[in-house]
């Protein structure tokens, strides 16, 4: 508990472990009943510049008619436990567990917990960066049991990633994905690269290596890794070590 149960915050990388999310650092949100949030990435200087990420839990009968105050702003829905009803547009669509969902800017949408239990999702907010001559993205909603991993090269599919957008699709300015590594996988070099990363580990454990440092890290910690932050990790085992991955993709810098 020593090492894994304190959080690291530094300008490189920060690390909430699951056992700081108490109840004493919950947010309400406006327009929201029977609902808590853990506020886990915003941007704020020397921290989150692209977006923001929570952990919300929503009671039996709880929810919001309008759970998005920003015209401007996509969202990304993962459901981790319970069950949801979401609907977009009018179209109702029944949450389960590895239930996925994209909201671009602007779409009216809802949600409602049905069941008898609380429901928990990650919830990814980002403003959507539109490029001329690209039509944004439309919504949609999945599930991770029925898309088939990639694996990524040279790794025998202990190292794979579920894709939920193509990389190529140049209407998507941010991606969210699973991250699965078999006990044993590693990232064999320390990546270091423009995207920012929001990282909610979903399952098994690991040591990352982020910057100089090595941390452990296991199921319901958050890691937010900044642009450039070279990363590595290595997944001891005994199983899978798996986790949500945000990054933002496919727009030019901007200077002004």
């Amino acid at each position: 508990d020593l090492l894994t149960d304190r959080a690291v915050v530094t300008e490189a990388y920060t690390v909430i472990p699951r056992g700081v999310l108490r109840d004493i650092v919950t947010s309400n949100f406006p327009g929201w009943s029977g609902t808590r949030a853990w506020i886990l990435a915003k941007p704020v200087q020397g921290f989150a510049t692209t977006f923001a990420q929570y952990l919300v839990e929503i009671a039996p009968g709880g929810g919001s008619p309008h759970p998005e105050p920003e015209t401007g702003v996509q969202s990304v829905l993962f459901l981790l436990a319970g069950r949801l009803n979401l609907t977009i547009a009018g179209t109702e669509h029944h949450l389960e567990p590895g239930g996925y969902a994209y909201l671009p800017a602007g779409t009216d949408w809802s949600l409602t917990n049905p069941g008898q239990q609380p429901a928990s999702f990650s919830w990814i907010r980002k403003p959507y960066e539109p490029a001329e001559g690209i039509t944004p993205p439309a919504p949609f909603v999945t599930r991770e049991q029925d898309i088939t991993p990639t694996p990524m090269p040279d790794t025998d599919g202990t190292w794979a990633t579920t894709r939920f957008v193509d990389p190529d699709d140049l209407a998507h300015d941010m991606h969210v994905n699973i991250v699965t590594f078999q006990p044993g996988a590693v990232i064999p070099f320390a990546e270091t690269h423009v995207m920012e990363h929001g990282l909610y580990v979903l399952q098994g454990k690991a040591v990352y290596r982020l910057n100089d440092d090595w941390v452990e890290v296991h199921e319901g910690d958050f890691l937010w890794l900044r642009a450039f932050c070279p990363q590595a990790c290595y997944a001891g085992g005994p199983g899978p070590f798996r986790y949500l991955l945000y990054k933002d993709v496919n727009r030019q810098i901007r200077l002004t």
